[in-house]
């Protein structure tokens, strides 16, 4: 009696989390983006390593921006990798867009991306800069809207929310689900009750002169989230931080199993370490995995299940539908929501990733460094 009583106040507690989501991402539309008073000039900033699915099409809907004054940066680590004739391709299509291919060497430290940058930040001509992933994808009118936003002086960063969209592999398609209905909610959750103490995700915009003065990316070169303390240390600061209403595309590739358990095994370690009282409140976010644990536990409880699938549904269509305008496959719905369960608990064991071929040790203040360069562990 006492697990069945257990159960059901934790599955209470997720149902309570499932409609404050549908709240907050009202919440999060009833705000609009302002009128562009005045076109500032910007500085993309593109990592690359290797060639990803689509990147061609990913980095020239960038050079396609809608938008009178912009440059793009591109840093690679060596002057053989293969992103490189991608780059010089589309330079050469658009000669009008100022920009500049960087090539950086090794990094000095864990986090190879900070390092590129960092370079490509010293080597930018603006304050206001987009920090993006090469799997991205956006629309002609991104930087018109970015740059709106930051028509407000007390911004100094912004996350970008994301639409994940998946290969054509299984695994592709469940991670993308669950991107799309629960990774933005927890974010506007707590957007709605504590405003935006945190960066995320594959975009980020930001102003030059705040990353310098929460002592730039040099203070975020031991991170594996540095995103995420990006935003962290500049609300600290007294910097504004915003969810942007700009929705990116983001194209998660076409992984198999192992490489997709790795990397979302690599990103619940992570999220553990950035956060570890939020990823033990994550439990809450999982209301159908929980529904069935009291179903297995007691039968007689069998209609909280349906009630749970239908109220689950309800968020997972204003979170993902409403608000990112992806679509969602109802029939693998309920599986993701069983396979992050697992994810999820998997994430309490263990402190190694595998990051591009390179296996790393993670500390308990989220700091990470380098083992191996090369690991088939996760």
């Amino acid at each position: 009696m006492i697990p069945t009583i257990i159960l059901l106040a934790l599955l209470a507690g997720a149902l309570v989390y499932a409609g404050l989501t549908v709240i907050a991402a009202l919440h999060y539309l009833a705000v609009r983006p302002p009128e562009l008073r005045s076109s500032e000039p910007v500085s993309i900033l593109k990592p690359l390593h290797g060639l990803d699915a689509d990147l061609e099409s990913n980095l020239r809907t960038f050079f396609e921006q809608d938008y009178p004054s912009f440059e793009i940066l591109f840093a690679v680590r060596e002057p053989d990798d293969p992103a490189i004739p991608v780059v010089e391709k589309l330079r050469r299509e658009y000669p009008n867009v100022p920009s500049r291919l960087l090539v950086t060497g090794e990094p000095p430290y864990p986090n190879a991306k900070v390092f590129s940058l960092d370079r490509m930040l010293h080597a930018g001509a603006n304050d206001l800069v987009v920090m993006s992933d090469s799997d991205i994808r956006v629309t002609p009118a991104m930087l018109w809207t970015i740059a709106a936003e930051f028509q407000d002086p007390e911004l100094g960063v912004a996350t970008c929310p994301y639409r994940a969209v998946g290969g054509p592999s299984f695994w592709s398609l469940l991670e993308a689900i669950g991107m799309n209905t629960d990774f933005l909610a927890g974010i506007l959750v707590a957007r709605m009750f504590e405003g935006m103490r945190f960066a995320v995700g594959p975009t980020i915009a930001a102003r030059r002169r705040v990353l310098e003065s929460i002592g730039g990316f040099d203070r975020l070169k031991d991170y594996l989230a540095e995103d995420f303390v990006m935003g962290k240390f500049a609300a600290e600061a007294g910097h504004g931080v915003s969810l942007s209403s700009y929705v990116i595309e983001h194209h998660i590739g076409n992984s198999d199993f192992r490489h997709n358990a790795a990397h979302r095994i690599r990103w619940t370690r992570s999220t553990r370490r950035s956060r570890p009282a939020g990823y033990l409140g994550q439990l809450f976010t999982m209301p159908v995995p929980l529904a069935v644990l009291v179903t297995i536990w007691n039968p007689s409880w069998w209609p909280v299940l349906p009630v749970t699938l239908a109220i689950r549904g309800v968020a997972a269509w204003t979170v993902a539908e409403l608000v990112l305008g992806a679509r969602i496959n109802w029939l693998l719905l309920p599986l993701e929501d069983i396979a992050a369960f697992c994810f999820w608990i998997a994430g309490f064991f263990g402190n190694t990733i595998t990051w591009r071929g390179r296996r790393y040790r993670l500390e308990s203040d989220g700091r990470f460094r380098l083992l191996s360069t090369s690991s088939s562990a996760p």
